[in-house]
């Protein structure tokens, strides 16, 4: 096992300045994620993180990218796997939710995702989960991941399914005849960039904004950064439904329409 290096010495000086969230920053609607991921049948912790800790492999003793980290949930559970993370994002005052659980071993920076440099560099690994959706241009982020790894170290994205979970896009649909559920494809390769409403009904006016691009563009991205695909998975839920005449239906659309698409990329050496 490798030995632990130190974790950055903290300044007792006050902290360096707040930069101001990026455009597409998830700032305005911090409050609402905390409470969302705190929803118990969360997919984020039911097949998301887990699936991600297995494809990203040992990491004990490394030092861990989280890019987008949001809150800190999943730094958490990276920190649990005894790696030392350093976790960024856009928005400061999930930032400072982040810093508030006082997760050991992890130190948390604003910053944006498509430009941003960090002490701690070369890192071993890095993470970018349900985020790639929310950056544009996401060529900046791949670019700036790939200077803040070392040759030959993994990057692992998850994402909504870019084919099958379009904003506004994309819908389930019921065939009576055939007692059949199915999965509606209104547009696929245009790129789209898509308001979405955090709190519908409620606040309509406060939304965070979605990238829709189709999956040729993402791998080209990542490709032009440098990284090369070496796992792909599709990932779908683990829910069911266990009564209703559509239950048999249901479940089986929800086992053949993935909802997350995953892969880990490799830095060239």
């Amino acid at each position: 096992m490798r030995s632990r290096p130190s974790p950055p010495a903290r300044s007792p000086r006050r902290p360096p300045a707040r930069r101001p969230p990026a455009q597409t920053s998830w700032e305005p609607v911090a409050n609402w994620y905390r409470g969302h991921l705190r929803e118990e049948d969360s997919l984020l912790r039911s097949v998301v993180y887990p699936q991600t800790l297995r494809m990203l492999g040992p990491c004990s003793g490394e030092r861990v990218l989280d890019v987008a980290c949001g809150e800190g949930s999943f730094a958490e559970l990276l920190a649990r796997a005894d790696a030392i993370v350093t976790g960024i994002d856009a928005s400061p005052a999930l930032i400072r939710q982040a810093e508030q659980k006082r997760i050991p071993h992890a130190t948390f920076h604003v910053a944006d995702a498509r430009q941003f440099t960090l002490p701690g560099a070369p890192y071993a690994a890095a993470v970018c989960l349900l985020a790639l959706q929310n950056i544009d241009p996401m060529a900046g982020m791949f670019r700036a991941t790939a200077a803040a790894l070392r040759p030959g170290a993994p990057l692992v994205v998850v994402m909504n399914h870019p084919c099958f979970r379009i904003p506004r896009q994309s819908s389930w649909g019921w065939e009576e005849q055939r007692q059949l559920q199915y999965r509606r494809i209104d547009r696929y390769l245009a790129p789209l960039r898509v308001p979405i409403q955090a709190h519908p009904g409620a606040r309509p006016g406060v939304t965070t904004v979605s990238f829709h691009r189709p999956l040729s563009q993402i791998v080209a991205a990542g490709a032009a950064a440098g990284f090369t695909i070496h796992a792909l998975e599709e990932w779908t839920s683990n829910r069911a439904s266990d009564s209703g005449p559509r239950a048999r239906a249901e479940n089986r659309a929800r086992m053949e329409i993935p909802m997350f698409l995953a892969f880990r990329a490799v830095r060239a050496a």
